[in-house]
This record gives C-alpha cells, structure tokens and sequence, in this order.
C-alpha cells in the first residue's frame, strides 16, 4: 500500500500585504503547470513582504475568506506560509494557516519561537498537526522553530509524518538551517520540508528531507524556484519498523521494564508508557 503525496515548495518572494490578486494568479499558475500536485506550501510571511506586524487581522478576516475560497475554488492542499494574525487577546502573531480542497481552514499554528530580539510577534503556546485525510498527518512549524529540537520531536510523537517548515531567512544562518532540516528529519525519523523565500526577502535554498535524513530535492538561491516531488507517507511507517538504515528504531527504543528518565530542563521526564509516538502505535 501506498500514501502517494504529490506536492511542490513554492520558493518565491513576498507579496504585499493584501496583495491576493497577485497570489491567486501566482496559485493558479502552479496548477496549471503541476496539475497532479495535491499541497502547494509557501515561505513564512509570503504574503506579507513588509517586516512589520502593521498589516495583521483576526484569523478570520477577509484574507482568510479570500484563502479558503481559493483553495475550495481549485481543490487543493494550501499552505500560503505564514500571516501576521491580531489574536483576540490584541497581541499579533506569526501564523502558520493550511486550507483544506473543501475550502477550509484546516490548522493554524502561532510560531513558538520568534526569533529573539529582531521579531516582536508573541509566541504561540502549542504544537499543531493536522490530517490530509487519505494521505496522512502533518506538523507545522515556522523558521526558528526548526533550532528547538523539542518542536520536531513533539509533533513526530503527535503523528506528524511530514513537517513543514516555512522561513524566511535572508541571512548566513542559512546553512545550519539545512543542517537542522536534516537532523530534525533524522532524528525523527519523519519527512521535513525546509521552505525558504527568494530574495530580497530571503536567500532560497528551500529543500525536501526523507525519513532517513536524504536530500530528495533542493534549490539554489534561485528568485524564484519550485521543487515538486511525489512523497510516499509509507516511508515512515517503514523507516520506523526496520529502522534508519536498517539499524536505529528511536521510537521503540525503550522496554517496557525500563524506568522513566527524568528530564530536569523541563521538569518533566521520558516516561516509557508514553513514548511511542501517536498513529499505528497508538495515540498520546
């Protein structure tokens, strides 16, 4: 059996705020040249090219609409980055959003990690994943956030098979970035897509890491490029069950006997009952 995921990482530069005539020709386009593709995922703020929070709104204001619309409109997977959103609470965020082929708001994730002290957006106070119902379950993640191993690692106990990250780092750092991309993968043993934007707004070099920690495709800092791949969500089911390179099965390494390993960083403690992953072994 097969969870054959058609989908392409859009590497692009920003649009301005309230710019979605642009984007829309910009998504239309994309399907008419990948009519296969099932999730389209852009870079962080892609449609927010100034630096500033000054273009925020609800979540569910008229550029939300406007995406649910698009996405219903061309019945496909969109992930358009991430968009400056004015919470209830009066405090902006970065937020992740996907909009489901229904035309749906199917998950919204508050960045955890604003990158401290050039962001000023509030962090978010949870991890998201959501389901593409025949394909599998997905994370979200955004730029910075890829530096904290333990947003990777909660998502992949959560269920998430494939990882998005949208960024939009214009500066050296960059190449530790694809650095993590691959660790986090690894480690995890799960698929991770590193999206960054084009200049002027960032430097490219958005990549597709497998299970195993592979490269399956990456850019250069091209203005502008789309990397498309057809994925099989199966492949983490099968690196977990015969391990990374047919050797290490981080997700069954603790015995039911094993005592619970605590964790004073955190207050908290790797308990073994609670260890494996949610999915075919079980949810947390």
């Amino acid at each position: 059996m097969s969870r054959a995921l058609p989908l392409a990482l859009v590497q692009a530069p920003a649009h301005a705020p309230g710019d979605l005539t642009a984007f829309t020709a910009e998504v239309e386009a994309l399907t008419r040249s990948h009519p296969v593709v099932r999730l389209l995922v852009f870079p962080e703020l892609h449609l927010c090219a100034t630096d500033g929070p000054d273009a925020a709104e609800p979540l569910d204001g008229p550029c939300d609409k406007a995406l649910r619309e698009l996405a219903g409109d061309l019945g496909v997977w969109l992930a358009p980055g991430s968009v400056y959103e004015r919470g209830e609470d009066g405090r902006v965020y970065n937020t992740a959003v996907v909009y489901s082929p229904e035309g749906r708001r199917a998950a919204q994730y508050r960045k955890v990690f604003p990158w401290r002290p050039y962001e000023t957006t509030a962090p978010g106070d949870r991890f998201v994943v959501f389901d593409m119902a025949e394909y599998g379950r997905v994370g979200l993640s955004v730029c910075y956030d890829a530096w904290f191993p333990e947003v990777t690692r909660h998502l992949a106990w959560m269920g998430a098979e494939l990882v998005l990250n949208v960024v939009r780092t214009p500066t050296a750092d960059r190449e530790q970035e694809l650095v993590l991309a691959r660790a986090n993968a690894i480690v995890n043993q799960v698929f991770v897509a590193s999206v960054n934007a084009a200049p002027p707004h960032g430097i490219g070099r958005s990549l597709l890491v497998d299970p195993q920690g592979r490269v399956r495709a990456e850019s250069g800092g091209d203005p502008r490029a789309v990397l498309s791949d057809v994925i099989d969500l199966d492949e983490v089911d099968r690196v977990r069950t015969y391990g990374t390179a047919a050797l290490n099965r981080v997700w069954d390494q603790f015995g039911e006997t094993d005592v619970a390993l605590e964790l004073p960083l955190y207050g908290g403690r790797i308990d073994p009952a609670t260890w494996r992953r949610a999915g075919k072994g079980g949810r947390p």
